[in-house]
């Protein structure tokens, strides 16, 4: 015992150890801080329509015309960086960008079906979307295989306006590039 009548308790004389923290010194948190009731979901609206100002055509009245309108039209999109591949002749592609393939079809015949899919494999091949502007439209078979595949198609007018013949194409106009 001590003088006064006291018993010198061994914890008094140790210091209180601090709370040990999970990370680098961080004090601990407490289980409604790690595990929240509430998490919220991902947002499920539909993403807002780009702003564009109003797209402004090409007349076609060659080819060279109708490839661009195209890049014209793409440009109007939000894919940058158009350029004309100098050897289009092998591959069938007219326009490339970031991330963007594109066919223009000229003729005055239907685009076919090898056509669309040689532009989905040139699209697959270079990791990009692949486009496809046709002045004649389109062969039924082109049609629901672009359904099938997600490939936008679209038939330009002689004022060089382009219009969605599908679905990819329709979303592609609503939305822009990405």
């Amino acid at each position: 015992m001590r003088a006064g009548g006291r018993s010198a308790s061994p914890a008094s004389s140790v210091p209180p150890v601090p709370p040990v923290s999970d990370w680098f010194g961080a004090p601990p948190r407490s289980f409604a801080e790690r595990y929240p009731a509430h998490i919220p979901l991902p947002p499920t609206a539909p993403r807002p329509a780009p702003a564009r100002g109003a797209f402004r055509p090409v007349t076609i009245r060659t080819a060279r015309d109708a490839v661009a309108a195209a890049a014209t039209y793409l440009n109007w999109l939000g894919f940058r960086e158009i350029v004309q591949p100098e050897d289009r002749h092998s591959s069938g592609v007219d326009l490339r960008g970031p991330g963007l393939v594109a066919q223009v079809d000229p003729s005055t015949r239907p685009a076919g079906l090898r056509a669309v899919e040689c532009l989905w494999l040139n699209g697959l091949s270079a990791s990009a979307v692949g486009i496809f502007f046709s002045l004649a439209g389109y062969t039924p078979e082109a049609r629901s295989r672009a359904a099938e595949i997600g490939l936008p198609l679209f038939v330009l007018d002689l004022t060089g306006t382009p219009q969605p013949v599908n679905d990819a194409a329709d979303e592609l106009t609503s939305g822009g590039a990405i």
